[in-house]
């Protein structure tokens, strides 16, 4: 039977010390932290479809770059409701 080493001679792994945040130096105190990137316009262009109240809808699209995305949602519905009025009244001329 084999006996169990020595107390001594068991080593014991030391706790991590924990991760000191960097400090500032000269060069990174008057650098801004990095904020959320401005909204870009996506230069999508669009032609004319002939059709004014179309038209005018699609255009509306435009707004869309220049606000935060949070509010993109009324823009698209704005444009969405137009889409479907135009759509309709072809529909009511037709019959």
């Amino acid at each position: 039977m084999t006996e169990p080493p020595a107390a001594e001679s068991l080593a014991v792994a030391e706790p991590l010390a924990a991760a000191e945040p960097p400090t500032a130096t000269a060069d990174t105190a008057d650098t801004p932290a990095p904020g959320p990137a401005e909204p870009r316009p996506l230069g999508v262009t669009v032609g004319a479809t002939g059709n004014a109240e179309v038209d005018a809808a699609v255009e509306r699209l435009g707004d869309a770059d220049e606000l935060p995305t949070q509010t993109h949602i009324e823009v698209y519905e704005d444009v969405h409701r137009g889409l479907r009025d135009a759509l309709a009244a072809l529909d009511e001329n037709r019959g």
